[in-house]
């Protein structure tokens, strides 16, 4: 058994995870009724959904229990990054949605959702997210309430003895060993979920909506490939498309079929650590990334926006559209607390145009039908962007520092 598993580790993981995924389509398409192909794609995710939490919590613990003051600097480097990136994705996705704007057939409106009334509400979910009792939050993955209770007991274990401090650092340890385990069965993992993806929706939901997902896909491969190296080169002065390239590959491909960045945020952390990055400072970006980097998020919310506004004939003006900007980029950092992510905050953004809730329901149902293609690609530059961001910010101390660069 040994054997096999050094044999099958030895293998590069994308590899393994490409034919997973040339495999799972495969079946998709032959014998779409074998359903049960599918729940394999269900227990990986469930497996990294289960664990990320308890990683996220003694990561940052252990981190900030046996921390110096030396990775304050990169930590608000990156939280501005976040933050920046954040607002210039729903501004070029207004720009675009102005150059290529975009009619669309209404179906159906979603009844059993409810999305916040205003921003101060999404805001207002977000803080009472941070003081949510830890064990609750850990239980319902709430990651703003984990990092938060994780951030205070982590700084009051800086007085504790080292061997409680060792303790920590121990279980961390193990917990990154156990996700090292399931991180390797990955290709399993894809081959279910790529099998339920193909098997229920075949290759129609690609031309279905194609003018609506171009503009969406567009930005957002847009933000990846244009305005994040340019972040990147501000960071470490060289050619930043290695670094790019290098974070698709361990991050996007598994966020791509998982859809969750929060079950990214162990193959993150496991990057970082192939980087050799600060394990005191990822252990706090990655899962701070998770809830407040949202470039994906704020391109859906603005992209839906806009082509509602376009569909009912309403000019959105330079001053609206920089509101919308500001307002996608709030709700953005607050979908994580909201239940049904980015495509619930779109009524409280087309409320800014006096859109009526029937109407903003039935764009909801539209991001139901091509969620299968736009929440995918979203989470991918979502994720991918938190371990590119944090990864960026390290090597610009090094830079400072005269430290060599090498990714």
């Amino acid at each position: 058994m040994k054997k096999v598993w050094e044999a099958w580790t030895s293998v590069s993981l994308v590899i393994r995870i490409l034919i997973g995924l040339i495999i799972g389509a495969m079946l998709g398409l032959i014998v779409p009724q074998a359903t049960a192909i599918g729940i394999l794609g269900d227990i990986f995710v469930g497996a990294l959904k289960a664990i990320a939490p308890l990683l996220v919590f003694f990561l940052v613990i252990s981190s900030l229990s046996n921390a110096t003051n030396s990775h304050g600097g990169v930590i608000r480097t990156v939280i501005v990054m976040y933050m920046f990136s954040t607002f210039l994705a729903a501004f070029i996705a207004v720009i675009v949605s102005r150059i290529f704007p975009i009619n669309m057939v209404l179906v159906d409106a979603v009844t059993d959702a409810t999305a916040p009334q205003g921003v101060v509400e999404v805001l207002k979910n977000l803080l009472m997210n941070v003081v949510s009792n830890p064990i609750s939050s850990l239980a319902s993955a709430n990651y703003v309430g984990i990092l938060a209770w994780a951030v205070i007991i982590g700084l009051a274990f800086k007085a504790a003895s080292d061997s409680t401090k060792k303790v920590l650092n121990d279980i961390s340890v193990g917990l990154s060993q156990a996700v090292t385990w399931i991180i390797n069965l990955a290709p399993f993992g894809i081959l279910g979920l790529v099998f339920t993806t193909v098997s229920e929706n075949g290759l129609d939901i690609f031309t279905s909506y194609g003018k609506l997902l171009a503009v969406l896909v567009g930005c957002m491969l847009f933000i990846y490939f244009v305005t994040n190296p340019i972040l990147v080169y501000w960071c470490i002065r060289k050619n930043p498309y290695p670094l790019i390239f290098k974070c698709l590959k361990k991050s996007a491909i598994t966020a791509f079929f998982t859809r969750s960045s929060a079950a990214n945020i162990p193959v993150n952390m496991k990057a970082c650590e192939e980087f050799g990055l600060d394990k005191d400072t990822y252990s706090v970006t990655i899962p701070l990334g998770a809830t407040i980097n949202m470039d994906g998020a704020a391109i859906t919310i603005t992209v839906m926006t806009m082509a509602t506004a376009a569909t009912l004939g309403i000019a959105v003006d330079f001053p609206s559209a920089i509101i919308l900007s500001v307002l996608a980029a709030l709700s953005a950092c607050g979908a994580s607390g909201v239940a049904g992510g980015s495509l619930l905050l779109i009524p409280l953004a087309c409320s800014l145009f006096g859109i009526s809730d029937a109407i903003a329901y039935q764009v909801v149902a539209v991001g139901f039908i091509i969620g299968v293609v736009q929440d995918s690609v979203e989470t991918a530059l979502n994720s991918s962007s938190d371990l590119l961001l944090s990864a960026a910010a390290e090597m610009r101390q090094w830079r400072l520092n005269g430290k060599e660069i090498k990714f």
